[in-house]
C-alpha cells in the first residue's frame, strides 16, 4: 500500500482555502486517487464548540483557553481523521491545520515558537503546505461581499494583519506561497501541477 500524502492549506479569512481545498479534492478523484477532504475546526465537539464561539458576536476567552481547545480539536481530528486516512495510503487534504493556530493565536501573543513545537509533537506534518497570500484589505472584502461583515477581533484589520505577517513567516521545501488574488481557477491550476508532481515523486 503507498503511503499516505497530507496536504495543507493556510491564509488568512477570505484568502480562497475552502474553495481550494474542494477543487483540488475534486481534481485528485478525477485523476484516480482516494482523497480525505477534511478541515479544521473540525466536525467533532470541540471542533463544533469551536465553530458556534467563532461565528458568536465577541471573541471572550483568552488566547490561552482558545488554543486549548483547538489542541484539543486537533488531537481528535488527527487521531480519528488523519492518521488512519494515512495509514490506509489515502491523500489528505485539510482546510486549515495546525499553521493556523500558530498564526492566529501567536498573533494574539502566546509564543508562535511553542505553539508549532506542542502541535508537532503528535501532528503529523504535511507534505506541502499551500499558502494563499491575499491583502488583507481584499480578504475583507471578500468577506463583506459574503455577508460576513467584521464582527469581532479576529476579522478586524489590526489582527488580521498580524495574523498574515505570522504566515509570511512560514519558510521551507514542504511551503508553497501562492499569490490568491489571481482567478480561482489559476491558483488551482498552479496547485494541481505542484500536488501533482510531489505525488509522482513520492510514488
Amino acid at each position: 500500500m503507498p503511503r499516505g500524502f497530507l496536504i495543507a492549506l493556510e491564509g488568512v479569512d477570505g484568502s480562497g482555502k475552502t474553495t481550494q481545498a474542494e477543487l483540488l479534492a475534486a481534481s485528485l478523484e478525477k485523476d484516480g486517487c482516494k482523497v480525505v477532504l477534511t478541515r479544521e475546526p473540525s466536525n467533532g465537539p470541540a471542533g463544533q464548540k469551536l465553530r458556534a464561539y467563532l461565528a458568536g458576536p465577541s471573541r471572550h476567552w483568552s488566547p490561552a483557553e482558545e488554543l486549548q481547545l483547538f489542541m484539543e480539536d486537533r488531537r481528535e481530528h488527527v487521531d480519528q481523521v488523519i492518521k488512519p486516512a494515512l495509514k490506509r495510503g489515502k491523500v489528505v487534504i485539510t482546510d486549515r491545520y495546525y499553521y493556523s493556530s500558530v498564526a492566529y493565536q501567536g498573533s494574539l501573543g502566546l509564543d508562535p515558537s511553542d505553539i508549532l513545537a506542542a502541535n508537532e509533537a503528535f501532528a503529523p506534518r504535511p507534505d506541502l503546505v499551500f499558502l494563499l497570500d491575499l491583502p488583507v484589505t481584499e480578504a475583507l472584502a471578500r468577506l463583506a461581499k459574503k455577508g460576513k461583515a467584521a464582527r469581532q477581533v479576529s476579522e478586524s484589520f489590526p489582527y488580521l494583519r498580524r495574523v498574515a505577517a505570522s504566515y509570511a513567516n512560514f519558510k521551507g521545501p514542504r511551503f508553497r506561497r501562492l499569490d490568491a488574488t489571481q482567478p480561482p481557477m489559476a491558483v488551482h491550476a498552479t496547485i494541481l501541477a505542484e500536488v501533482r508532481r510531489a505525488l509522482l515523486e513520492a510514488s
